[in-house]
């Protein structure tokens, strides 16, 4: 029994023990023909080492903690075997578009008619792909597939809240500015929506949108969430009351609102509430990189507001 309990505080204490996995290995078979493949993707190149008898080279995904390698004699696996490599992206549409642009064959964004499974094939059932963005675009519905030159097959997939549990709620991090950005234009929709259930502006935004990226990140309630956690509250004009709505709804409208502001003039460079564009407010913001809370983040929203507009006054008279 003493063993057994040994054991036991053994196994517990190895659970304990951070583990990040940091490669992956794929099997090619022209080395040269799959260096360019990546590099064209705009991924980072991080080692081409050569010996006698191997060579290893190492790309990184743009924002990714994980790392990638190829090579000769790396390993025992066929070239092309990998498949249903999943690239994490917080805007699927524009992840595409990017590949495009440098000259990358990608399918179109689908979703499965039924679960998840279609990510890895096309087929009957379980894998059939459907055209288009996911029903109410739900955060881990909609994918964009594509292969390198030996049939290894990735995967984009969007993910714009995580499910509860995949995350520290203690911390929130973005791997990118793009990431970031996309984050408070998620947030500025969503704080229309709650202004028009207040019936009124909101002074205080930057705590908002702060508590709304923070907990959209770790999969936890959104501020606009009604108790149950079901419906938001949206106020009905003229009644001088409100009502409750599906929240699904409510995603679906914010999404419109911001896929508007990003087709109008001017794009994806929309202003905020006090004129500047949440790029450069993301770049700003990402310098401190992770946030132990919410009012970390509002607090480097508000430092960067202040900047903002102070840099745009009339320089004092001498």
């Amino acid at each position: 029994m003493e063993s057994q309990s040994t054991g036991a505080s053994e196994r517990a204490s190895v659970r304990e023990v951070g583990m990040k996995l940091e490669v992956v290995v794929v099997s090619v078979s022209d080395v040269d023909r799959a260096k360019e493949f990546y590099g064209t993707l705009g991924w980072r190149l991080d080692a081409d080492r050569v010996a006698e008898d191997f060579r290893l080279i190492q790309f990184t995904p743009p924002g990714s903690g994980c790392s990638i390698q190829f090579g000769s004699n790396i390993t025992s696996a066929q070239p092309g075997s990998a498949q249903g490599l999943l690239l994490i992206v917080s805007d699927i549409e524009a992840a595409r578009d990017e590949l495009v642009s440098r000259g990358v064959k990608v399918s179109e964004v689908f979703h499965c008619a039924t679960g998840f499974m279609c990510r890895v094939r096309d087929g009957d059932g379980s894998f059939q792909r459907v055209s288009g963005l996911a029903p109410d675009h739900l955060s881990y519905g909609s994918y964009v597939s594509f292969s390198d030159p030996d049939g290894n097959g990735w995967v984009f997939q969007e993910v714009t809240s995580r499910l509860p549990g995949r995350l520290d709620p203690g911390l929130s991090s973005f791997a990118a500015a793009g990431d970031l950005a996309s984050a408070l234009r998620r947030a500025a929709a969503a704080h229309g929506e709650h202004e028009r259930r207040i019936g009124q502006a909101d002074a205080n935004w930057p705590d908002w949108y702060a508590e709304y990226m923070v907990a959209e990140q770790a999969g936890a309630e959104l501020p606009t969430l009604s108790p149950d956690r079901r419906c938001a509250p949206i106020r009905t004009w003229g009644s001088g009351g409100s009502t409750h709505v599906p929240l699904a709804l409510v995603t679906s409208r914010s999404r419109r609102r911001a896929a508007s502001a990003r087709s109008a003039p001017g794009g994806g460079r929309r202003l905020d509430k006090l004129g500047h564009r949440p790029d450069r407010q993301a770049r700003f913001i990402m310098v401190r990189g992770t946030f132990s809370s919410a009012a970390a983040t509002a607090r480097s929203w508000r430092q960067r507001s202040l900047l903002s507009t102070a840099a745009a006054q009339p320089p004092p008279l001498s």
